[in-house]
């Protein structure tokens, strides 16, 4: 290839980092989230929870700041039979490039951090470790992002313990921003 060509070439780069900004922005507001877990006991249950995502307007850590919180809407007797798993709660969320820091987790109370993979600009793959917990969890916005398919996959200790199903439904669009 000719020496001119080859200078005038530029590398397009995908900006990922704004791309997982306008990403974790298509996802603010109230999801009513219908799951079910299943457990490798063979156990099958189901909890219908509610999730309310926010955004800071001035993020103390990171690129963009995030509030979660949730609430059961119906349980089932799920947290009666599972107590691991806390019904109500607030996390803090900072994403740090390709890193979603959590202020806890999930299946623990300690601050997390998840590598971010950008499938598509609608699904992400979050990747935690954390103490004997490997966790695999994948976010898919759908029609116009109405809905969220989520799928979540734990193993202790290398072990397949847990899968999860959840079909989210938006309930209310983006609040305003946080302090």
């Amino acid at each position: 290839m000719p020496q001119s060509l080859v200078s005038r070439v530029i590398p397009s780069r995908i900006q990922l980092d704004s791309s997982l900004r306008r990403w974790f922005a298509r996802n603010l507001g109230l999801w009513r989230s219908r799951r079910l877990y299943f457990f490798a006991d063979g156990e099958a249950l189901r909890v219908d929870m509610m999730l309310r995502v926010e955004a800071f307007s001035e993020p103390v850590e990171g690129e963009s700041a995030y509030r979660f919180t949730w609430w059961p809407e119906n349980d089932f007797e799920f947290f009666e039979r599972h107590p691991r798993f806390v019904p109500t709660g607030t996390m803090e969320a900072y994403l740090c490039g390709h890193q979603l820091r959590r202020s806890r987790g999930y299946l623990c109370g300690s601050p997390t951090k998840s590598q971010i993979r950008q499938v598509d600009e609608h699904e992400l793959i979050f990747e935690s470790h954390y103490q004997e917990w490997d966790i695999l969890e994948h976010i898919r916005l759908v029609d116009q992002d109405r809905y969220r398919a989520r799928s979540i996959y734990s193993w202790k200790d290398g072990v397949l313990e847990l899968a999860e199903t959840h079909h989210e439904i938006r309930v209310e669009e983006a609040g305003a921003t946080l302090p």
